[in-house]
Parts: structure tokens; C-alpha cells; sequence
């Protein structure tokens, strides 16, 4: 049995580690996101067992109305605590401090969500693979798609092959960041959750998409870096495509004609990398991310 003693002594040292987590939020020692980030890594944590109320209050300029309004807007119950909320509620609530908290200290990590986009057969899915392997730590976003798996990709994995009557429920949740109809065939989309999760926990995300998906992404997230990644020449994407053997020659002509379009595209995107090398490519893609967060540190 515990000594009720002790388990007194226990209690009154959490309220007193938990008064100075909120006062350390008030002062602005400690930046709001950074509390909740922790609070979601580590349930275990004086961070998880605030109430989401007390921390709101903390906050500057947020008294008890406000909060209770922030929290039924979030769809929040007053008496959560911030280590027990739901994977939507973690977006929520992550996605209204990204944007209402201010950004004032360098050493709080701060995800970067890149977009890599280019012409149909430039290698995308090869330059993705090779980071996964030479970078695991990197987090991807897999896209949804109505399309059938092609062989040796994995549901989940690669992409989540869904129903076209699941897209649309998808669609009409507003679990999509981003969606379209690619190359009049197949719809393809972004889950919005993953990726909200991950930049609210610090970690940058990569993002293999469709130019038109790139565009979208950009408008809702500003802050996104959008990546195109271009073949050596004409002649070699010619040669990536017809060389794959996944498409019909009536399919690889439509792709050839599509790409001429997305070329055009490119002076929209903020960075350009050649893929003539995977493993150079792919390193330039991952250099993107760490240069950001060897900025945010210095």
C-alpha cells in the first residue's frame, strides 16, 4: 500500500511542477507548442496531466471565456488533459497554436513540410525510396489514391488504395489536405491529419505529389517548400518512361503529352533539383530540411 503520507507529498509536488510549467507558459519562458509537444510525446510527463483548460489560461491574453470558446470550436472537452487527447484533437489543437502562437525562440524545433513534384517517369517514387533508405528518420506522407496497387506496392506503404466511394467520404470529412484527378484517370489525395500531426511534433514531412496537388498543398500551407524535380533531358524521361512497361503505348503517349504541360510548371516552385543521380538528388532533397533546422538553431 502507498503511505498516505507520501502519496500527499507526491500530489502537492505536481500541482507545484505543474504551477511552474504554467507560469514558465505565462512569462513566456517557455513557448505554448513546445509544452504541448512534450505533453504529447510523453504522456508521462507534468506537460501531459495539464489540463487543456489551464494550459489555454496560462497563455497570454486567453482567460476562461476565451478558452472555453477555443476548446468548443476544437471540439475539446474542459476536462482533458493535453497527454490524453485523440489523434484529431492533437491536429486541432496543434494546427491553432502553429498558427497563433508566436515563434519567438530559435532552439524550439519547427517542422518543414517539403513538396516533391515533377513530370510523369521523372523518378520521383525512386528518389523517395533511396531517402527512405539512406535517411529513415525522415517522415513521409503517404497519398491516398483510387488507383490499382502496381506490382510490388504496398497498401499503406507506398499509397492507401482506396474505394472511390471511400475518397469521397474522405473528401467530404475534410480529411483531405489536397485532392485530383490525375491524368483523367485515377484520384489522388493528401491526408491532412498525418501531416498536421507530425509538423506540430517538430518533424518535417516529405510529400510526393502531383503538380496540381503541389499548387493546393502551397495555397492551404504557404510555408511549404515546393520541390520539382527535373530528368537530365527530354530524351532520358522518353527513356525512364517506356523502360518502366507499367503503361499502355496509348497511356505512355498521354504521359508524354501531360509532362510537356507540368514542364511549364516549373518556374512556380521554389526549389529545382536534376535527378541524374538518385543519391544526389535525394541528398539535395534531405539538405532542405536539416539547412532549415541548422537555421532555427542558430
Amino acid at each position: 500500500m502507498i503511505d498516505p503520507t507520501q502519496a500527499g507529498a507526491i500530489a502537492v509536488r505536481r500541482r507545484q511542477e505543474r504551477a511552474a510549467v504554467k507560469k514558465a507558459i505565462a512569462s513566456g519562458e517557455r513557448d505554448a507548442l513546445e509544452v504541448a509537444r512534450i505533453a504529447w510525446d510523453q504522456d508521462d510527463s507534468i506537460e501531459a496531466s495539464l489540463r487543456v483548460t489551464e494550459f489555454l489560461t496560462s497563455m497570454r491574453g486567453i482567460g476562461p471565456d476565451r478558452s472555453t470558446a477555443i476548446m468548443d470550436k476544437l471540439g475539446i472537452s474542459p476536462r482533458k488533459r493535453l497527454g490524453a487527447l485523440g489523434t484529431r484533437q492533437i491536429e486541432s489543437l496543434g494546427e491553432w497554436l502553429r498558427s497563433t502562437t508566436p515563434r519567438n525562440s530559435p532552439d524550439i524545433p519547427t517542422g518543414r513540410l517539403i513538396v516533391l513534384a515533377g513530370p510523369t517517369a521523372v523518378g520521383k517514387g525512386t528518389v523517395v525510396a533511396r531517402i527512405r533508405e539512406l535517411f529513415p528518420e525522415v517522415h513521409f506522407s503517404v497519398s491516398a489514391t483510387t488507383r490499382a496497387p502496381r506490382p510490388g506496392e504496398v497498401d499503406g506503404v507506398h499509397y492507401f488504395f482506396v474505394s472511390s466511394d471511400e475518397f469521397d467520404s474522405m473528401v467530404e470529412r475534410g480529411d483531405m489536405l489536397e485532392w485530383a484527378l490525375v491524368h483523367g484517370l485515377n484520384r489522388y489525395g493528401t491526408p491532412r491529419g498525418p501531416i498536421v500531426e507530425a509538423l506540430t511534433r517538430g518533424h518535417s514531412v516529405i510529400l510526393e505529389i502531383d503538380i496540381q496537388g503541389a499548387r493546393l498543398v502551397k495555397k492551404a500551407m504557404p510555408e511549404a517548400v515546393l520541390v520539382f524535380l527535373l530528368p537530365p533531358s527530354w530524351d532520358e524521361l522518353v527513356r525512364r518512361l517506356r523502360g518502366r512497361g507499367t503503361e499502355s503505348a496509348e497511356e505512355q503517349e498521354r504521359r508524354l503529352q501531360t509532362a510537356q504541360v507540368e514542364f511549364e510548371a516549373q518556374d512556380e516552385f521554389d526549389v529545382a533539383i536534376v535527378n541524374d543521380n538518385v543519391d544526389e538528388a535525394a541528398a539535395a532533397v534531405v539538405h532542405l530540411m536539416t539547412e532549415h533546422q541548422t537555421k532555427r538553431r542558430g
